[in-house]
């Protein structure tokens, strides 16, 4: 059974860092590109970073540039988000999802299997 566990989010003080975890089973992960992607309260889900089944990267948001990355352990089938500098407007509830192709996208309708979510919250 296909599934995309995250887990790692928590409450964090500006300037803090985090690193999410996205579990997957059921599939092996580099055979597909994988996205982090992001909702703030009252507003649209957004894309954050994508790791193309090569493990190159891909930045879908210019407000983490430089603070975020992305990668892969294929041992373990996770992927990592790795938050660094971390300010109140990166809270949001962070998925994970996998894409239908090997590349990345920016696209959310190029993502057809998502997890539940995992709630971070930058606050002092």
């Amino acid at each position: 059974q296909l599934q995309l566990v995250e887990s790692g989010g928590g409450l964090v003080q500006p300037g803090g860092s985090l690193r999410l975890s996205c579990a997957a089973s059921g599939f092996t992960l580099d055979r597909y590109a994988i996205g982090w992607f992001r909702q703030a309260p009252g507003k649209n889900r957004e894309g954050v970073l994508c790791i193309s089944y090569s493990g190159s990267s891909t930045n879908l948001a210019d407000s983490v540039r430089g603070r975020f990355t992305i990668s892969r352990d294929n041992a373990k089938n996770t992927v990592y988000l790795q938050m660094n500098n971390l300010k109140p407007e990166d809270t949001a509830v962070y998925y994970c999802a996998r894409s239908f192709y090997l590349l990345c996208s920016p696209k959310e309708g190029d993502f057809g299997s998502w997890g539940q979510g995992t709630q971070v919250t930058v606050s002092s």
